[in-house]
């Protein structure tokens, strides 16, 4: 067994021991002791996990509480069930992407994941803000990434994206790929497992009117999100303002 490995069992097995009883239901303590593995790294995203078989010999529970844990974790696309293979870590590809985190669709066809291109990336200390939305002292640094999407090479979105710089250190060296949750998870071991977003109808400054290329003063909806990792824990400001007239926020509520 590697060190690494070694390490992340060691500390699995810490964390599973030290897991209360509490008077949470058993299965959500199954599910939180599941959710500080995938955090550990105990499970690369892809990669498959023990049988639920396996699981609750291990931690000492029945096969259908650990059934249950993990059907919640499937619902909140944590982990993916695949029938007749198991259970696997989610990853960020497209089509998850896509479906979870971005909501907006063409009036006039399918949703599809947009291109993106990087106007600029820089470095500096958050302002109160930034401060606010990512839990950081006034002393924090942070990348911000401008970038603009585009669906069949029209402008859609540009984005001012934030980010805690020690999280991420040498992201702002590029190059900064269309994809950045994956980016997150596979090099810097962050797992984005949702967001919080706040909807509003804004008027354009000058500056991201020419950046869309239309005149300042359009109306445009500005989506302020901010992407929580697997502990809750705040990583990444979005804000986007995007042009409406031949697209729609969609959100599938459940």
């Amino acid at each position: 067994m590697s060190v690494h490995k070694l390490e992340n069992a060691e500390r699995r097995g810490a964390v599973d021991k030290a897991e209360p009883l509490g008077f949470r239901p058993l299965y959500r303590q199954v599910k939180a002791i599941l959710v500080r593995r995938l955090l550990d790294g105990v499970w690369a995203p892809g990669e498959g996990l023990p049988s639920e078989g396996q699981l609750a010999a291990e931690i000492g529970v029945s096969q259908g509480t650990v059934r249950k844990a993990l059907d919640e974790l499937a619902a909140e696309n944590l982990v993916i069930r695949r029938q007749g293979r198991g259970t696997f870590v989610a990853e960020h590809d497209e089509r998850r992407i896509l479906f979870q985190f971005f909501k907006l669709v063409p009036d006039h066809g399918e949703r599809r994941f947009p291109d993106s291109s990087v106007l600029s990336i820089a470095t500096g200390l958050a302002d109160a803000a930034e401060q606010a939305a990512l839990e950081l002292d006034d002393k924090a640094s942070v990348i911000r990434i401008r970038r603009m999407r585009s669906l069949d090479a029209a402008p859609l979105i540009v984005e001012t994206l934030t980010l805690p710089q020690h999280l991420f250190p040498g992201l702002e060296d590029g190059p900064i790929p269309n994809n950045l949750y994956s980016l997150f998870a596979a090099r810097y071991g962050v797992t984005i497992a949702n967001a919080r977003e706040k909807l509003k109808a804004v008027a354009l400054s000058p500056a991201d009117a020419a950046a869309l290329g239309v005149e300042a003063g359009r109306p445009a909806l500005q989506i302020d999100r901010v992407a929580l990792a697997l502990d809750g824990m705040p990583v990444e400001r979005r804000l986007s303002l995007c042009l409406t007239e031949e697209a729609h926020y969609l959100s599938d509520l459940r």
